[in-house]
């Protein structure tokens, strides 16, 4: 990916959506021609040139120290997440826990974690960078399941399900919401990892054939993963309203342990039961 310009965009969209207002910058009249903070303004709350922030933003400051980064980030008023993707596009050491460099990218599971999933009594899957189901127990394998199938094949990417696969239309029943969560996982793991190909190759086959994606991608938003409800509509099962829980493996934190937690005597429950029946004599692939 091109850095200056994703350092570019993302500035310039941080930019726009903070007005003079609330980063307590005075107002003097006449038109204002920009949305949200003049790159000056910015300048000035965090301490620096004009010039060097202008070389700042545009991406072609070189050595930008950490302090740099905290104050721009301060002046922007960004959160966690949006602190590390800007310390992620630099490439600069951050003073936090959620930030570690790129590892290798595995493409399966270790034998324990895999009999890990296959203990949980709820859908469960292991996920990359690129949010690639890379293995799943039974219940994760057919809650995926394309219509007429009993299992889903993996690796089997959700981005691409989401936005190029017809039946999402149907299968998610809140796709706005998982549309915006998923571009935003995706942005903060090109920032953090802007080399890895197939993330590239992703993102630019996304861009291509969904006018969705491009307009999401375009905001720079980021994320992590953190706690949410997971509504879908399983094309056997009908409904089905999880709690979804992300858990970081301590092997590779490149990857991430998925549950969808389920309530106790509730129509999802009662609905699982009747997925793992209609799984059970499916084989694994």
């Amino acid at each position: 990916m091109d850095q200056q310009a994703e350092i570019r965009d993302f500035l310039a969209s941080r930019r726009a959506r903070l007005s003079p207002e609330d980063a307590g910058v005075p107002l003097f009249g006449g038109t204002r021609r920009v949305p949200g903070l003049r790159r000056e303004e910015v300048a000035h709350l965090a301490g620096v040139s004009v010039d060097y922030y202008n070389r700042l933003e545009r991406g072609r400051a070189r050595g930008v120290s950490a302090e740099v980064l905290d104050a721009v980030a301060r002046a922007l008023q960004l959160d966690d997440v949006e602190r590390d993707h800007l310390f992620d596009l630099f490439g600069t050491p951050a003073q936090s826990a959620t930030r570690r460099p790129p590892r290798a990218r595995p493409s399966g599971v270790r034998p324990t974690v895999q009999a890990v999933l296959d203990g949980l009594s709820m859908p469960a899957f292991v996920q990359n960078a690129r949010l690639e189901m890379i293995a799943a127990n039974q219940l994760g394998r057919a809650l995926y399941a394309a219509p007429g199938e009993q299992q889903m094949t993996l690796p089997f990417s959700l981005p691409r399900l989401l936005f190029l696969d017809p039946r999402s239309a149907d299968f998610y029943r809140e796709p706005a919401r998982v549309m915006r969560a998923q571009v935003a996982l995706l942005r903060t793991a090109a920032g953090r990892d802007p080399d890895d190909e197939a993330l590239v190759q992703l993102v630019g086959q996304l861009s291509t054939r969904s006018a969705d994606f491009r307009t999401l991608w375009a905001t720079h938003d980021v994320q992590r993963y953190r706690e949410g409800v997971k509504r879908f509509r399983h094309p056997v099962v009908g409904d089905l309203d999880f709690v979804g829980e992300s858990f970081e493996l301590a092997s590779d934190p490149s990857l991430v342990l998925l549950t969808y937690t389920v309530e106790p005597g509730s129509p999802t429950a009662e609905a699982l039961r009747l997925l793992a029946s209609w799984t059970a004599e499916a084989p694994v692939r």
